[in-house]
């Protein structure tokens, strides 16, 4: 049964045990043959982090959709990983097909924020019939050092806030530097995606361990435009933060390139990864969704940055 907060839980278990969490946002009126969502999170985030834009892909008047958000092992509210090995991208595939299959989910729309692009070309390769086209959310082959670094300089290290408004604070100054156009009343909201709840108070939205999995080399990390081969089938939509320093215009011009229907927005006045809140781009992944549903065909680029 549908929550008053629009969603339902699910709870499914992965291949090897661990009881692991997803929500489904149904569509507010039948959704036809409009292919469903499913949105992968980023390395340290959950699918909490998607629930504005659930709520606004269901419930749109025009085309609404059923929409399914998926927390990892060791995020949100899946079980943790006791091997920290675990805690890898094709572990991580596996849970994804792992829920796809247990909710009857082919030819899906993914959304991936960073990490989630990264599981989106893996599983193009291994399970290409689950994929019908593919949103990377500030994610592509490339990834920048500057960004790569940044990332390493927090995860499992930041501190457990007491309050939610100690919580509000600590993302607010984390990030209104690379989120200008993000209002100062959202961090709660935010906030609360990034951490769990517990007795009323913030607790660890992550397995600390996930710091093991996540290095920085003393070199770039190696390009994946193989990776990338598999996604080539099917309609692409790029989305990069205006401020990212993980996903550089580069990397968006020659994804654009290789990609024989790829099309890209730019999120203004958003760093890494965009929030996925806002209506513009709200908008733009949905007019995306109704082109590529329309078979494999590249999308106005000028309706899709308007």
């Amino acid at each position: 049964m549908t929550g008053s907060d629009g969603f339902r839980e699910i709870t499914f278990t992965s291949r090897d045990g661990l009881k692991l969490a997803a929500r489904h946002y149904p569509a507010q009126r039948a959704a036809g043959s409009r292919r469903p969502v499913v949105c992968l999170p980023g390395l340290t985030r959950n699918g909490r982090d998607f629930h504005d834009f659930a709520l606004a892909i269901a419930s749109h008047s025009g085309s609404p959709r059923d929409v399914y958000t998926v927390d990892y092992r060791g995020r949100g509210q899946s079980e943790w990983d006791r091997d920290v090995k675990n805690y890898a991208v094709p572990i991580e595939m596996l849970d994804v097909v792992d829920f796809m299959t247990f909710a009857g989910l082919t030819d899906a729309a993914i959304v991936g924020t960073s990490r989630g692009g990264l599981i989106a070309m893996v599983m193009a390769a291994a399970q290409p019939k689950l994929l019908g086209c593919v949103v990377m959310n500030d994610i592509g082959p490339v990834m920048e050092r500057k960004g790569l670094t940044r990332i390493s300089a927090y995860v499992g290290r930041m501190p457990l806030p007491r309050s939610w408004t100690e919580a509000t604070q600590l993302v607010a100054d984390m990030s209104r530097k690379a989120f200008p156009a993000v209002a100062e009343s959202e961090w709660e909201a935010v906030a609360r995606q990034w951490f769990n709840e517990r007795n009323g108070r913030p607790a660890p939205g992550y397995d600390p361990k996930l710091a093991a999995a996540m290095s920085v080399l003393d070199k770039p990390a190696p390009p994946l435009w193989p990776h990338f081969e598999g996604l080539k089938r099917i309609p692409l939509l790029v989305l990069r933060g205006e401020t990212s320093d993980l996903l550089s215009a580069e990397t968006v011009d020659e994804m654009k390139r290789r990609h024989p229907a790829c099309t890209d927005f730019t999120v203004k006045g958003q760093g890494h990864a965009p929030l996925l809140r806002d209506a513009a781009s709200i908008a733009a992944i949905r007019d995306f969704f109704d082109s590529a549903g329309r078979g494999l065909e590249t999308p106005s680029k000028t309706a899709a940055n308007a």
